[in-house]
């Protein structure tokens, strides 16, 4: 077993709810009796705005509110930001529905000012409010591509997660593979289509795709929560799953059917330059052979379509390679904070990278949350170690 799985063991099994130097606690929060003041920002541009909001509910009720003092900015479908107390927060429903962002004071959104990051009024109607850590729980595009996260930087503000390069190349489904590939991470057979060249050369495009065996998976190349996803299992179907993921993202990418067990492991930091731990890892398991782990099967039916085993059934030397590729793979994307890694192993035994998620599902009953219950930390502890990860983390070049 390598140090990091060795690390992420020990971590959990003996004190889950502390790293190395968790008692190292930041002081002097600016929130009221020196709390630490959080901004959680959620809704967003993107298909997941739901989730988004079902999410910032989860989190809100699971932050210490003895350390934690919570500010609330949702970002509505167009993209307007608006100030929410944690009363209007905590009113979310936090599973079941699919609520969104529709109203809220109007703000100007983060600014830098006198040496500090401020939560800034529309109207000048507050005093701007000064924020020690932001917590994104943004999924998809606008939210977990670097984005928001180069505002963060600008703004001069710590905050949760991966940064700006680690979150757009994570995004990206077509740059993670070739990042992985060249640090001798192995990924499945796949093929991307750009733009230009589905415009000006189609059936070159579908020559290529022919290389590949059926059936395919068809995704927007920088789209989240398998939305825009279609399974293929002829070539009459390739056009019009293509066009269906162009309707998302311009750029696609067509990956191999692969044969073998859909299996996701959470990676959690480590506090001052330790290593990164990995969890236990989870399955997801469809009922359907001929379905996939979709929008509807991840929200909005019951158990009818998939479910996410945690533990999987794995032997032990599996459970630690599966490990040691998700400590491995969150190391060469440069990522920070957290990630769900998704995998396959094959019949074989061999683990293949299917893709990274730098801002997984985390609602309670989420996979990524899931896993580390599994692993001895729960939902509280977790929430409070990513924002104490956060803390921890230096501004700018790092």
């Amino acid at each position: 077993m390598t140090d990091a799985v060795h690390h992420a063991a020990s971590t959990t099994e003996a004190d889950p709810g502390k790293g190395p130097q968790a008692d190292a606690r930041p002081d002097g929060g600016s929130g009221e009796g020196g709390r630490i003041r959080v901004a959680l920002v959620f809704g967003g541009v993107s298909s997941e705005h739901s989730i988004s909001c079902l999410t910032a509910a989860n989190v809100l009720a699971a932050m210490d509110p003895e350390r934690f003092q919570a500010v609330g900015i949702g970002i509505t479908a167009d993209g307007t930001w608006t100030r929410w107390s944690t009363e209007e927060i905590g009113a979310l429903p936090d599973q079941g529905e699919l609520p969104e962002v529709t109203a809220g004071h109007p703000l100007t959104g983060l600014k830098h000012l006198d040496g500090g990051c401020f939560l800034v009024d529309n109207d000048g109607a507050r005093a701007p409010e000064p924020i020690d850590v932001v917590f994104p729980l943004l999924h998809g595009p606008f939210g977990e591509d670097g984005t928001i996260q180069g505002l963060f930087e600008m703004t001069g503000v710590r905050y949760v997660g991966c940064g700006v390069a680690a979150s757009a190349n994570c995004m990206d489904k077509h740059l993670t593979k070739v990042v992985l590939s060249q640090a001798g991470i192995p990924v499945g057979p796949y093929e991307e289509i750009l733009p230009h060249d589905w415009l000006a050369d189609r059936q070159g495009c579908l020559d290529r795709i022919q290389n590949l065996r059926y059936p395919l998976f068809v995704k927007p190349a920088r789209g989240g929560s398998s939305v825009g996803i279609s399974r293929v299992a002829s070539p009459d179907g390739v056009v019009e799953a293509v066009e269906a993921a162009r309707r998302w993202d311009p750029k696609v990418i067509v990956e191999q059917g692969l044969v073998g067990r859909e299996i996701e492991c959470s990676v959690l930091d480590g506090h001052h330059g330790e290593p990164p731990r990995a969890s236990l890892p989870g399955e997801i398991i469809v009922h359907d052979p001929d379905g996939f782990y979709d929008f509807d099967a991840k929200y909005l039916t019951a158990d009818s379509l998939a479910t996410v085993a945690v533990p999987a059934d794995l032997d032990q030397d599996t459970s630690d390679k599966v490990r040691r590729t998700a400590v491995r793979a969150f190391q060469v994307l440069g990522c920070e904070g957290l990630a769900r890694i998704d995998c396959f192993v094959t019949p074989e035994g061999e683990v293949l990278v299917n893709e990274p998620n730098t801002l997984p599902g985390f609602t309670r009953t989420s996979g990524y949350p899931l896993m580390w219950k599994a692993s001895g930390l729960d939902y509280r502890q977790l929430v409070t170690e990513l924002l104490e990860l956060a803390l921890e983390r230096p501004l700018g070049l790092r």
